[in-house]
């Protein structure tokens, strides 16, 4: 190396140097802090946990449960639970009868009518693939499931009924639909 570059390696080995020994401090001063901080509000959010009256339960995959409150004739154990997202359920009826609802996975949400049951019937539960699924009747006298309309959004709900119709709306967070169903005896 000649002196001009022995001089400039110094002289960037110095800045180097020099930067690090004046920012190392805050470096490891902000790292600390940030783990104190985070100690700090986990140890807070478990002492609140405690004072608060609920508890939450975690569903076991080999229990079987009610679907709804309404009705003690269908159970569902867990087969999958998406993360960040919804439970998917086998179900099967509480009566002991076999039924055609045991070959499928169903959506957590059950609506009880006067024609029958609505369920989600899960097309997939391959994380790529979902919210996939199609909104059927189950008619759990005759042990009918009839398959209504295919929907791609987790977020719907009746918006009307009527008679012999129900209109079903969703919106996934970009865009809604509406489909109109006819509740025919199938």
């Amino acid at each position: 190396m000649n002196s001009i570059e022995l001089f400039f390696h110094r002289f960037f080995k110095f800045i180097w140097n020099a930067i690090f020994v004046l920012t190392y401090p805050v470096l490891a001063t902000f790292g600390l802090l940030f783990i104190g901080i985070t100690y700090f509000f986990s140890w807070l959010s478990s002492l609140l946990t405690k004072f608060g009256g609920s508890t939450t339960k975690i569903q076991n995959k080999s229990e079987w449960v009610y679907m709804t409150e309404e009705s003690n004739l269908i159970e569902g154990k867990l087969h999958k639970q998406i993360i960040f997202g919804p439970e998917c359920y086998h179900l099967r009826r509480n009566d002991g009868i076999p039924s055609v609802i045991e070959d499928f996975v169903f959506g957590k949400r059950i609506i009880i009518m006067e024609e029958g049951w609505l369920l989600e019937k899960w097309n997939s539960t391959e994380l790529a693939n979902i919210p996939d699924f199609d909104i059927c009747l189950y008619k759990p006298e005759d042990d009918k499931l009839i398959s209504l309309a295919k929907i791609k959004c987790f977020d719907w709900h009746i918006a009307s009924k009527d008679e012999e119709s129900i209109l079903l709306k969703w919106f996934d967070g970009t865009q809604g639909g509406e489909v109109k169903v006819v509740l025919a005896d199938g």
